[in-house]
C-alpha cells in the first residue's frame, strides 16, 4: 500500500483461517489499519490481492462485522433505535433486532439507557453500544480494531467474554489491540507488524519461541556463577530463576553452568511473555 511516494505496508502476506482468532498487532502508525481498510475496500490497494472468505470483500456484503478505531454512531439518536436500524441493516427484522438488543443491553448495564440519546452516554458506554452493533446477528467474521480501548478491567473482561463467545459459536476473529493478555487469552495466531513489515508470524508458542526463553528455573547444588549471559532475578535453598540477556540462549546457559561444575537437578526454560515481546519489537513505540 503506497499514498505517494510512502510505502506504509510492504510485501505484505497472511492467511487467517476459518474459526480462528487472529490477532494483528503493532504499535500507532505500523499500518495495521491501513491493512484493514484496504481488506474492506476503503482503500484501493496498490498491489496484491485481498480475499475474505476467497473472493474480494464486497461493500453491504453479510457475514462481516467490522469494529472500526473510530467509531461510527449517529449520536444524536436513542440508543435503542440506533441498535435497531443497524440490525435491520444486517437483515434482521424489526422485532429480531429489537429483542437481541434488549437483551444485550441488560447484560453490559445499560437496560436504562435503552432511549437515551448516543451523545449523552459516556466513552465507554458508547463503545458498548457500537460492539454490540457489530456482534448482532452473529456474523461469520469479526474484525475488531482496538475492542476494549479505555475500558476499565471490569468492562474489558465482560467484553472479552463477549468476543470469546462469538468465537466459540464459530466465528472467525481478527482481532487489533495493545493488551498482551487478551493476546495470549484468546488468539491461535499472531502477526507483529513493524513499518508496514511482518516482524513476526505464527502461533503464539511460535512467536514466543522465536524471541527466546524469557527466563530459567534452576535447581542446584554448589555455588550459582555470575555470567554475562543473564541476570539472577532471585536464589533461595538450591533454586534460582535467571533472567536471559538478548542473545542468550537456554543452551548456553546449561553449558556454562555445568562446566562451572554445578550439580543441575532442574533446568526449565520459560516461554516469553507476549508483552515483553512486543516491548522488544516496538520499543519507545510501544507506549505511544
Amino acid at each position: 500500500m503506497t499514498f505517494g511516494s510512502t510505502k506504509v505496508v510492504r510485501d505484505l502476506s497472511f492467511d487467517v483461517a476459518r474459526g480462528e482468532t487472529f490477532g494483528f498487532l503493532g504499535s500507532n502508525g505500523s499500518g495495521k489499519t491501513t491493512t484493514i481498510r484496504a481488506l474492506l475496500g476503503l482503500y484501493e490497494p496498490s498491489g496484491g490481492v485481498l480475499l475474505v472468505n476467497g473472493a474480494k470483500f464486497r461493500p453491504g456484503q453479510q457475514g462481516l462485522g467490522y469494529l472500526p478505531e473510530e467509531r461510527g454512531l449517529y449520536k444524536k439518536e436513542q440508543v435503542l433505535t440506533t441498535m435497531v436500524y443497524f440490525g435491520q441493516l444486517k437483515g434482521m427484522s424489526a422485532a429480531a433486532a429489537r429483542a437481541w438488543s434488549l437483551d444485550y443491553l441488560d447484560r453490559v448495564g445499560l437496560a436504562d439507557k435503552q432511549r437515551v440519546r448516543l451523545d449523552k452516554l459516556s466513552g465507554g458506554e458508547q463503545q458498548k453500544i457500537q460492539l454490540g452493533v457489530t456482534v448482532m446477528n452473529d456474523p461469520e467474521l469479526l474484525i475488531l480494531d482496538e475492542p476494549t480501548k479505555g475500558f476499565d478491567p471490569v468492562n474489558r473482561r465482560l467484553l472479552m467474554d463477549i468476543i470469546e463467545e462469538q468465537r466459540r459459536a464459530g466465528a472467525t476473529v481478527i482481532m487489533v489491540t495493545h493488551q498482551m493478555d487478551e493476546v495470549e487469552r484468546l488468539c491461535d495466531r499472531v502477526l507483529l507488524l513493524k513499518d508496514g513489515v511482518a516482524r513476526a508470524y505464527g502461533s503464539v508458542p511460535e512467536v514466543q519461541a522465536q524471541f527466546g526463553a524469557a527466563s530459567i528455573v534452576v535447581r542446584f547444588h554448589g555455588e550459582l556463577p555470575a555470567s554475562d549471559g543473564y541476570r539472577i532475578a532471585s536464589v533461595d535453598n538450591g533454586r534460582a530463576e535467571l533472567l536471559l540477556n538478548p542473545g542468550t540462549r537456554p543452551e548456553d546457559v546449561l553449558s556454562y553452568l555445568a562446566a562451572s561444575g554445578l550439580s543441575i537437578s532442574e533446568f526449565t526454560p520459560r516461554r516469553r511473555s507476549m508483552e515483553s515481546i512486543f516491548v522488544e519489537v516496538y520499543g519507545k513505540e510501544a507506549r505511544l
